[in-house]
């Protein structure tokens, strides 16, 4: 190991594992175990290439540096670059420090090599091998989980499939074994433990005119194979199905697996590793042995032909009284029965069969545990616990199964409670209820050991409620997508996402979001297609949308990410707008919903499905007669979550004080004809747009209709495209964030445009650098803030699409004027609130004495909207109806609302007392009031 490496491993392992070098030794010890959590963990302070837990009968795990400090062994040509003197520098030293290679043995087999991904504009140095075919075989290694699954590729074009790669030192005369592994990497390991391998190069491939070629070759004289392919479920079918090809071909075959221990999936280079850590020759070979005598017992039981072979290969591995067992995609079980053991080796002694009688003493013993041995089905499927996972927020947990048959069907996956698989008849409901058909027959004490071998050790899969980005793990999650660090991830074949140690999958299955990973498909006419409709307007959408994806990374930084309020004529576009946004994050065919139509709970609960993305709000217009029996909601809920608030506090089922408050974790956006009627709090939050109906062209028609007709699913690719780059939005938006600060901040003495200070101090003049007419004063911070932050991300935009200056700048421009109209609108009343006090104002004008007023002190003004609306009718005179005015004289900015239902000493009736003494009435009412001043 290279000084600098170990300098560096050995630094890490002694701050995060507390391991501590021993004088006198070559070894590191007291660390503390990751896995059993005991302070015997060890390794060589010489070559730190593996870490040992010293606690061998309980624990006894192991980890490669590589599991534990991965970002040590990535990015290779930046650790050793390439010269002119020496061009295959960077490539000698992966083989070397990462594949742990002698290069002397591989020395003139590799050539160092560079590929580029024009998709991803990155590329990496490769080490690759040639093929027989003429083609090629290359490991990218430098950061290869930049480019997905492809760690690894073939020369495009060139067909490897059936012929191996055979190693030069393999004499394929000579050899009496041979075996086939899957990869080049696989191979080489093997050779360094003098046994001779060639790599099919897939799991998939036969390399059948290699074999035929071999057999013509030898003369009949053929080695035996030993098929040693990767140990997963799809390399298990290939294997059995080779190796029958083999046999017809004449071969002796046998097979060979390596233990996948916790769960981890290790391969023959690993196990090369492992071995080359041990210095004492005698121990390395007792290791070496163990291993391999492991693996070709597992080999066996792969190619077992029946459930009673399988038991007896099991059995004499590890003897075993009773024990469960798979095989065929069936669940069996084994049980010795000992007397019909001794009768049956008696009778075998005393046989006068003559085959009996050539029998040795372990011949026998296989013969008579054949005769009685009980092999009995108990599930005509095979249920496998693949992984514990669990909500640590709602202390809720399961059992995540798979579940095998051995049709043609697929595997069936889903959870078990504890309860579920603590009890043989749970077992079988919960069994019955996930697979149709799936019957589990075994006893109770069958499945408590069943389950205590199965859920030993069983890996633990962290868990999210929502889809969208999770600020605890750094890691967007999609459906089966999944982005970490802008590197995008499938989920694997047990429904989880792996990134390095973190396992994680999302409990969300209400919200289907599958974005499209192929960038092929991928148009962007749809911009053009979206400025030709809605113009700035649809920019700024597409801004917000875009940004809602880093709205927890923005709340952590900057505390707040604004509203979005889109208000308008029906017919504006809206709608449209709206769904075609949706599209382009994956969600075709939505818009929102009402959350007037949705209990406190229900509402809690939508709001709570996605993170670092929109929930839209759709209100009808408060003024329709049939709203009258929704239920009512207050605009005032979403104050919170300006900033991330709680959505809502929930008891936990405990006997204690539990209680969970999720936070809200999404962006707001509210769609309606009429505009938020609500408190100053709740409007300086908010950023609006305003839709009227569009002049129709040909042109606007064509490219709506085309624009609505754009498939969701390609469209969906621009939302990997923007969380991938999630490290560069945030830095530019960081940057830009001031800048626009600033520019909002002296709009009246500095043009927003160009950023020339005005020459003319009248507030109705143009920029005389650039004729711009936009200016005046924000004096709200928080408007300031929002209106800055959308500023910002739009810069942030330009990242994933391309937008010209001319748009760019009138989006700019709209932005600015919707954080004058905020400043406005915050100052001013609502439409419907300043025609109510414009008809109070005529309404009084109409006598010399008070007509609707009933305050007798000045600074006060006491209304009775009932009957403020009947005079108003008798002057004809417009108004919104009563429940209206209810709603939004609450919010009124001209004369402050003070409180309603308050019982007033009626100037209007001492008005008319005096007037008409005989038509007198009492002279107290109730009424709306508010300040005159």
């Amino acid at each position: 190991m290279r000084d600098a490496l170990r300098g560096e491993l050995l630094q890490r392992l002694q701050v995060d594992y507390g391991l501590q070098a021993i004088k006198g030794t070559l070894y590191l010890r007291k660390g503390t175990c990751p896995a059993c959590g005991k302070r015997e963990l060890y390794c060589r302070s010489d070559a730190p290439w593996t870490v040992h837990c010293g606690r061998e009968s309980k624990c006894g795990q192991q980890w490669h540096v590589k599991e534990l400090y991965e970002d040590l062994f990535d990015d290779w040509s930046d650790r050793v670059p390439a010269t002119d003197q020496q061009p295959n520098a960077t490539a000698r030293a992966y083989l070397e420090f990462a594949r742990g290679f002698h290069l002397e043995l591989i020395e003139g087999w590799f050539s160092q090599e560079n590929f580029w991904s024009r998709e991803l504009g990155e590329g990496s140095a490769t080490v690759r091998f040639a093929l027989e075919k003429g083609g090629y075989w290359e490991r990218l290694i430098d950061r290869p989980h930049r480019f997905g699954k492809q760690k690894a590729r073939f020369k495009p074009g060139a067909s490897y499939k059936g012929v191996w790669w055979c190693p030069p030192c393999v004499d394929l005369f000579e050899v009496k074994e041979l075996w086939i592994v899957e990869g080049i990497f696989d191979a080489i390991a093997l050779l360094h433990h003098g046994i001779a391998a060639v790599a099919a190069l897939s799991s998939n491939a036969f390399p059948e005119e290699s074999l035929k070629a071999l057999a013509r070759n030898r003369g009949g004289k053929l080695p035996k194979l030993v098929w040693a392919l990767d140990n997963e479920p799809g390399a298990h079918r290939y294997t059995k199905k080779w190796v029958r090809q083999a046999r017809e071909l004449g071969y002796a075959c046998d097979a060979a697996q390596v233990p996948q221990p916790d769960s981890r999936k290790l391969d023959w280079n690993d196990l090369h590793q492992r071995w080359s850590f041990e210095s004492d020759e005698e121990k390395r070979a007792d290791l070496r042995h163990r291993a391999l005598e492991e693996a070709r017992h597992f080999g066996a039981l792969l190619l077992a032909e029946t459930a009673s072979e399988k038991a007896l290969l099991m059995y004499e591995w590890r003897e075993r009284q009773e024990f469960h067992f798979g095989f065929g995609q069936r669940l069996y079980w084994f049980k010795l029965d000992l007397e019909k053991f001794n009768k049956a080796v008696q009778a075998l002694e005393s046989s006068d069969h003559h085959d009996d009688q050539l029998l040795n003493n372990r011949q026998m013993r296989e013969k008579a545990l054949r005769q009685s041995g009980c092999v009995t089905e108990i599930a005509n499927c095979y249920p496998e616990a693949l992984y514990f996972q669990r909500n640590e927020i709602t202390d809720e947990s399961w059992y995540y199964f798979r579940v095998d048959f051995p049709h043609d069907g697929p595997s069936v996956k889903n959870t078990f409670t504890g309860a579920q698989v603590a009890a043989a008849s749970e077992f079988k409901k919960r069994l019955l209820s996930m697979a149709a058909g799936a019957v589990f027959t075994g006893s109770g004490q069958q499945l408590d050991k069943i389950m205590k071998d199965q859920l030993y050790g069983l890996k633990t899969v962290e868990t999210i409620d929502y889809v969208g980005y999770s600020k605890e793990h750094g890691c967007y999650v999609f459906g089966d997508v999944a982005v970490r660090n802008g590197v995008v991830n499938q989920v694997n074949a047990e429904d989880f996402f792996e990134f390095g140690k973190l396992r994680l999958k999302s409990l969300q299955k209400s919200i289907v979001i599958r974005p499209e990973r192929d960038s092929k498909r991928y148009d962007e006419e749809w911009l053009r297609l979206l400025w030709t409709c809605f113009g700035a307007q649809g920019l700024v959408g597409l801004t917000f949308f875009f940004t809602s994806l880093f709205a927890e990374q923005i709340r952590g930084r900057w505390q707040s990410f604004p509203f979005l309020e889109m208000t308008g004529e029906p017919g504006a576009g809206k709608s449209t707008l709206l769904m075609f946004l949706w599209k382009l994050l994956g969600r075709a065919g939505y818009e929102g919903f009402d959350p007037s139509k949705s209990s406190v709970a229900g509402r809690s609960r939508l709001m709570g499905q996605v993170a670092g993305m929109p929930v839209v709000l759709i209100e009808a217009d408060r003024n329709e007669p049939d709203r009258l029996h929704l239920k009512s909601f207050d605009w005032d809920e979403l104050k919170d979550f300006y900033g991330g608030g709680t959505l809502r506090t929930r008891g936990m089922k405990t006997a204690g004080n539990e209680t969970y408050e999720p936070p809200f974790r999404g962006t707001i956006v509210i769609s309606q004809n009429a505009p938020v009627s609500a408190s100053e709090a709740i409007l300086t939050r908010i950023c609006k747009l305003h839709f009227v109906r569009p002049t129709a062209t040909d042109e606007s028609i064509a490219a709506a209709d085309n624009l609505n007709a754009l498939d969701g699913d390609q469209l969906s690719h621009f939302l990997l495209r923007a969380v991938k780059h999630e490290a560069q939005v945030l830095e530019r938006f960081a940057e830009c964030l001031q800048e626009h600060d600033a520019r909002l901040r002296h709009m009246h003495t500095r043009c927003f445009a160009c950023g020339q200070p005005f020459a003319n101090a009248d507030e109705n003049a143009a920029c005389s650098h650039c004729g711009n007419r936009l200016r005046g004063q924000i004096r709200i911070e928080r408007i300031i803030k929002n209106h800055a932050q959308l500023l910002a991300s739009l810069d942030c935009l330009r990242l994933v699409v391309k937008l010209s200056e001319h748009q760019v700048n009138q989006t700019r421009l709209c932005l600015a004027a919707m954080a004058l109209e905020r400043q406005s609108a915050v100052s001013a009343d609502h439409p419907a609130v300043a025609e109510f006090w414009e008809v109070f104002e005529y309404l009084e004008s109409l006598d010399d004495g008070p007509v609707v007023n009933h305050s007798k002190n000045p600074k006060l003004i006491a209304i009775n909207l009932n009957e403020f609306v009947q005079r108003a009718s008798e002057h004809r005179q417009q108004l919104a109806d009563v429940g209206t005015l209810r709603e939004v004289l609450r919010n009124s900015q001209s004369r402050k609302f003070l409180g309603a239902s308050k019982a007033v000493d009626s100037a209007v009736r001492s008005h008319h007392a005096l007037r008409n003494p005989m038509s007198a009435r009492p002279g107290t009412v109730k009424c709306w009031t508010f300040s005159s001043l």
